[in-house]
């Protein structure tokens, strides 16, 4: 199973090709970048993108993912949440210059509810980054999130009413905890999961925190992975802690999850 891990563990400083250096020594096989302009600069393709792409083609490290923007300024969301779909579409942009297999969408915010026309909407939405991704050569994943308009059952639901063929599912193992069981979430998107989002929390808040720390039972998780029919990557998406120092800890969390 690819090793892959999430740059939001890096997403309140400038990505730079030593912090890429340092996950490829430490066994991390693909990259998933967290697409916010603090961290990378998805706006500025003649420097930091440019760099960033030059360090992917001189390593010969996959860009697996971009994970879609939650914002649209520098600052993690001082001027508010991302509303326009330009925003977005600048992010997919990436991929004329660092190809990439999937961009990872959220749908809607935490804790928001269901109503008819959100739906109507995020179709619409989906349908849209659809047609503006397939000539970059990028697939859209839909992923979990807590709340009533990604659960598994409504994103499986939009996938099959809009009769969306090539647009697949980002497992998040943390998320499908939160809203109850894992085992229960998987089985419902299984067939269409094509990427994840490795972490672990204690059922109360979205806590990213590394496998084993939290209370998911990573035996049952890893082999609902492994009956995926895609065999989509272990991608671990963590919270950074001052505490850790995350370049001593792949090896032995990659070991561990996969000996489950």
């Amino acid at each position: 199973m690819l090793k892959a891990v999430s740059t939001y563990l890096y997403v309140k400083e400038r990505l730079h090709p030593g912090i890429l250096d340092g996950l490829t020594r430490n066994g991390v096989q693909a990259i998933e970048i967290f697409a916010a302009r603090q961290h990378l600069d998805y706006a500025n393709r003649k420097a930091h993108v440019k760099e960033i792409a030059e360090w992917f083609r001189g390593s010969g490290v996959p860009l697996n993912s971009v994970h879609s923007p939650l914002y649209a300024d520098y600052e993690w969301g001082r001027a508010g949440v991302v509303e326009a779909m330009d925003e977005v579409k600048r992010a997919l942009e990436i991929a004329e210059q660092i190809p990439f297999r999937f961009l990872v969408q959220h749908l809607g915010l935490p804790n928001e509810s269901f109503s008819e026309k959100k739906f109507e909407s995020a179709m619409t939405s989906i349908e849209h980054l659809r047609a503006f991704a397939k000539p970059l050569g990028v697939r859209i994943l839909l992923e979990n999130i807590p709340n009533e308009l990604s659960t598994p059952d409504k994103l499986m639901e939009m996938i099959r009413a809009a009769h969306f063929d090539d647009v697949g599912i980002c497992f998040d193992f943390g998320h499908a905890h939160m809203m109850g069981s894992v085992r229960e979430a998987f089985d419902v998107v299984r067939k269409q999961v094509c990427s994840t989002h490795v972490h672990d929390n204690a059922k109360v808040q979205d806590s990213h925190l590394w496998p084993g720390k939290g209370t998911i039972d990573w035996k049952e998780a890893m082999e609902l992975l492994r009956s995926a029919p895609q065999t989509p990557p272990l991608l671990l998406e963590l919270e950074h802690d001052e505490k850790v120092n995350p370049l001593e800890k792949f090896g032995a969390t990659f070991e561990k999850l996969e000996t489950a």
